[in-house]
């Protein structure tokens, strides 16, 4: 499964094997073995993979279609209108990093209370400026 995602999201920023190499600081055969199966990156080159791709390591492992915790934010709250402008607001934010990295542990339902919880947070704020 690796070696399927890794060509897919290499070929969607329309890199060449050797130009993610250099970018990876890899060789470009490495690349090439990796989306051929013949070789398994270790588990430092895969966190490294994953961050430049904005993923998770569970998807380039196939372990799940979501590809990073901010899509499974934006899942659990599409169907509130309210709740997914904000959302869309908030994801940018680098102070808030942490929190999406969490929400594998969380239910739909628990992901939508705390982003609840989080835009009564900052009305409040807004309100005291």
């Amino acid at each position: 499964m690796l070696k399927d995602r890794l060509k897919t999201l290499r070929n969607e920023k329309n890199l060449t094997q050797r130009e993610l190499a250099r970018l990876l600081n890899l060789s470009p055969s490495t690349i090439a073995m990796y989306e051929t199966g013949q070789r398994f990156p270790d588990p430092e080159t895969l966190k490294k993979i994953a961050d430049f791709f904005n993923v998770s390591i569970d998807y380039l492992l196939g372990r799940t279609d979501i590809r990073s915790p901010v899509d499974e934010i934006t899942e659990a709250v599409s169907d509130d209108p309210e709740l997914f402008e904000f959302w869309n607001t908030l994801k940018e934010r680098e102070d808030l990093k942490l929190l999406f990295k969490q929400t594998k542990k969380l239910s739909p339902k628990d992901i939508k209370q705390i982003i609840r919880i989080i835009k009564a947070i900052e009305d409040e704020e807004d309100k005291g400026e």
